[in-house]
Parts: C-alpha cells; sequence; structure tokens
C-alpha cells in the first residue's frame, strides 16, 4: 500500500488539507494526534521520567504544556524526547494501516515529517506551505499562544524551502489560492500512478 506523507509547518493548514483527503475516502493517520495518546502508556512515562525527571509530570500524569515549553527551547531536549516517542509511533502507524488494505493510499499527517526521518517510511510527500507572517497569525489566533511562543515552534521546525526540495507534491495554502482543486489534482494523480502499476 502506498504511504503518502503530508507535512508543513504550524499554522501551515495541513489539518484543513487532510480534511480534504479524508472527504475523498482516503484515511488519515494523524501523527501528532496519536503521539500525544502514546505519552499516557507506562513505558513512556517511565522512559520520560528516567530522561528528564519528574518535575513535568502532575497526579493526572505528564504536564504537556509545562513540556512542551521546554521542548521548544530547548533543541537537545526536542531530540531525546523525538527519540523516545516515535519507535512507539512508528508501530502504532504500522498496526493503523493494517486495517485499510483495500484503500489505494493512505495519509500520514506530521508537523516534523523530515525532522523525525518519518518520511523515509513514505512514498510520496506533500508539503503544505503558506507564509511565515500567517502562520504566525494563524497559530495565536488558533491556540491563542504570544508571538513569541509561535517563533520558538517555528524555529524548531525545517524551513519551508528545505521540505519543498524534497516534496513531491507542494500545496500553496497563502488564501490566494483555492486549496481544494490542488488536493483534486494531487489525489487524481496519485490514482492514476497507481492504475498504471496494475
Amino acid at each position: 500500500m502506498m504511504v503518502v506523507g503530508i507535512t508543513g509547518g504550524i499554522g501551515s493548514g495541513k489539518s484543513i488539507v487532510s480534511m480534504i483527503f479524508h472527504g475523498l475516502g482516503i484515511p488519515v493517520y494523524e501523527a501528532d494526534t496519536e503521539a500525544k495518546k502514546l505519552y499516557d502508556l507506562p513505558e513512556v512515562i517511565s522512559e520520560v521520567k528516567k530522561t528528564f525527571g519528574t518535575e513535568y509530570f502532575t497526579a493526572g500524569g505528564l504536564d504537556k504544556k509545562k513540556f512542551a515549553e521546554l521542548v521548544f527551547k530547548n533543541a537537545d531536549a526536542l531530540k531525546k524526547i523525538n527519540s523516545i516517542i516515535h519507535p512507539y509511533v512508528k508501530k502504532n502507524f504500522r498496526e493503523w494501516k493494517n486495517k485499510f488494505k483495500d484503500k489505494p493510499y493512505v495519509l500520514k499527517e506530521a508537523a516534523i515529517l523530515f525532522e523525525s526521518s518519518t518520511d523515509k517510511g513514505c512514498d510520496k510527500i506533500i508539503v503544505v506551505t503558506a507564509p511565515e507572517t500567517l502562520r504566525r497569525q494563524r497559530v495565536m489566533q488558533r491556540d491563542r499562544r504570544t508571538e513569541k511562543q509561535v517563533d520558538e515552534i517555528i524555529r524548531s521546525q525545517w524551513k519551508d524551502e528545505e521540505k519543498i526540495k524534497r516534496a513531491d507534491f507542494v500545496i500553496l495554502n497563502d488564501e490566494t489560492k483555492l486549496v481544494l482543486p490542488q488536493v483534486l489534482k494531487i489525489h487524481e494523480s496519485m490514482i492514476k500512478s497507481l492504475e498504471k502499476k496494475f
């Protein structure tokens, strides 16, 4: 089965693009959402405590907001947490993918697809891009974050130019170009390429 990776910097609109693909009947695995759930696994909690200490935990589990502040400010901490969580995400994705063998392809949506080397498991890559100023504005409105907080996240991710170099398809979501026709074109291209194989 073909695995199509979809990525883009924070605020680029990759979730909207994924929703359109989902509407076309393509299953979408949201790696970031699934990763958050995996933080509740006892083995993950144990590894995080061993690496970072217990100060990021409350009676309810990992304090994700406090922990996020650490990893977005500290490149070394980000690298460490990625090395802990990504093997679990990889296993979780493999199990999820097996449920959709009847589908032409599946989408794997991840904010740090390249940064985590997850792109290596993808047959094609879609990059959703938008100007940084617009992305910053979207995230500040959506998440009620400060400009400084958003900039820290942007700095922790690869620049769009780097992602575009490695992309098979690019979707521009800058509010001047309609997203739907861009998605439909990619979807048709995928279906055609799969038909040629059989």
